[in-house]
């Protein structure tokens, strides 16, 4: 079992593992997607987390600059953390909307954008076997928790 360790954390192979990190999480967005396993918007989310929450194995809760001072978003993000800790489901704050955006080729059908705001990652029915790149983000969160990090940030770079 590779662990990491408080000194690993930081220093020099910081940058490198939050690169394996993001990368694993495109890996986890891109999968899950085609497989229909994506969820997306805050209400849907909740929606989803109501009926299913086993499911559920992952859960994004994205922002830009702007979205701090929306106190109504902060409300529902509270809820949902809460939710989503109680019912051990690893947790993720996603910055720059944009990339997350072109990851979930985020437009409805009929150019209107999604609400990328929550995003959860639910199990495929298919598919009995373990995910590498999911594994890699649940070690991650977990090991964010053992440091009293209890929802990791993620920074999405651009492309």
């Amino acid at each position: 079992m590779c662990r990491m360790t408080l000194e690993e954390f930081s220093g020099e192979n910081a940058s490198e593992r939050m690169a394996s990190v993001v990368k694993a999480l495109e890996e986890v967005l891109t999968a899950a997607l085609p497989q229909g396993c994506i969820t997306v918007g805050v209400y849907e989310a909740a929606k989803s987390l109501n009926v299913d929450p086993d499911n559920v194995v992952l859960c994004l809760l994205a922002t830009d600059e702007d979205d701090v001072s929306d106190v109504a978003l902060q409300i529902h993000f509270t809820l949902i953390q809460a939710f989503c800790c109680e019912n051990d489901i690893n947790i993720l704050r996603v910055n720059n909307m944009r990339r997350l955006a072109e990851i979930l080729e985020g437009v409805k059908p009929g150019g209107e954008p999604m609400d990328l705001h929550c995003v959860l990652v639910t199990k495929p029915q298919s598919s009995a076997c373990k995910d590498p790149a999911l594994s890699k983000l649940n070690r991650f969160c977990k090991d964010s928790r053992y440091l009293d990090q209890w929802v990791p940030v993620i920074n999405l770079p651009e492309r």
